[in-house]
């Protein structure tokens, strides 16, 4: 069952990066729309990519296709909700 309430998939994200990236609850709590992902977390390289969007995608029951990850969609923890958000009200 898809998720549909944009509190719920940014609850979602979080607790796919806490999980997926072995963070602590007190670092993925301080994530915010700002906050810089892919390029500036270390945990989330390129390998962990895979892993992350794959748990999203099972989380909340969408499908996310290769040709639309790039480094715009990683740029930020808001831009990551943002798109899966996105891909729920499709």
């Amino acid at each position: 069952m898809a998720v549909d309430n944009s509190l719920e998939v940014e609850a979602t994200v979080r607790a796919v990066l806490r999980d997926v990236l072995g963070l602590s609850a007190e670092r993925a709590d301080a994530l915010d729309d700002d906050t810089p992902l892919f390029g500036s977390m270390p945990e989330l390289d390129s390998l962990a990519v895979a892993g992350v969007l794959t748990e999203i995608e099972d989380r909340l029951g969408i499908l996310i296709e290769d040709d639309e990850v790039d480094g715009d969609m990683l740029a930020t923890f808001g831009a990551l909700t943002r798109f899966a958000t996105e891909h729920i009200r499709r």
